[in-house]
């Protein structure tokens, strides 16, 4: 039986939660291996942080750690997968069956993590009515009868920019309860709708400003 602490569990920061999936990586790896055990000096080493930080970040969760022995590694798995949601499935309905929509629906890895895509929603008659890795692609406009019928509390936003936020506005309208918006733009909805922005293109903006600075360096 997995122990957990009886501390009240605070608010926590996002980069604390950030870091969280690598820790549950990490630790999932050791257990594959037999490991029982692993010290915040072994995370912080994998991480490249300080060990104080993986501290602070595992004592925002139920985690016990024991003297100089470390966590036990099982325990950081299971409680750290509750923890993050991974173990509880939800439905999500993804807008923008394009290359990066269809990619992400071709991505079984996202069941692992609780994230289960029962839809998908494009105006592209060419793509609507087909099945990408078994999931079917609707019109838009039967967006709101089927947000009724399968209660999809997430929302995945892949359309060009330029609709995204009436992409939002829809997904707000039927009750979508967070919104993964993959779009550079960005979406302006109600306050009890988590959004979180994962743009490709800042990324690669980012990427291309280090290698070319370092290039500037001389490195």
């Amino acid at each position: 039986m997995v122990q957990h602490s009886k501390k009240v569990i605070s608010a926590v920061p996002e980069p604390s939660l950030r870091r969280m999936p690598s820790y549950l990586a990490f630790s999932e790896g050791l257990l594959r291996k037999g490991q029982e055990f692993v010290s915040s000096t072994q995370i912080a080493n994998y991480m490249n942080i300080d060990p104080t930080q993986v501290t602070k970040d595992l004592s925002y969760t139920t985690i016990v750690g024991k003297t100089r022995v470390g966590y036990e590694v099982k325990a950081m798995v299971e409680i750290l997968s509750e923890f993050l949601g991974f173990t509880v499935m939800d439905h999500a309905f993804l807008v923008g069956a394009g290359s990066l929509g269809s990619a992400l629906l071709h991505d079984d890895g996202l069941a692992n993590f609780g994230l289960d895509i029962v839809a998908a929603f494009d105006v592209n008659t060419s793509i609507v009515g087909k099945k990408i890795n078994n999931i079917e692609v609707y019109h838009i406009d039967q967006f709101r009868d089927l947000a009724q019928e399968m209660k999809a509390i997430m929302g995945i936003i892949t359309v060009p920019a330029e609709y995204a936020q009436s992409v939002a506005d829809l997904m707000a309208a039927w009750g979508v309860k967070a919104i993964w918006n993959f779009t550079p733009a960005r979406i302006k909805v109600p306050d009890d709708i988590v959004v979180q922005n994962t743009s490709l293109y800042a990324n690669l903006a980012i990427i291309f400003n280090k290698i070319h600075h370092d290039r500037k360096k001389g490195i």
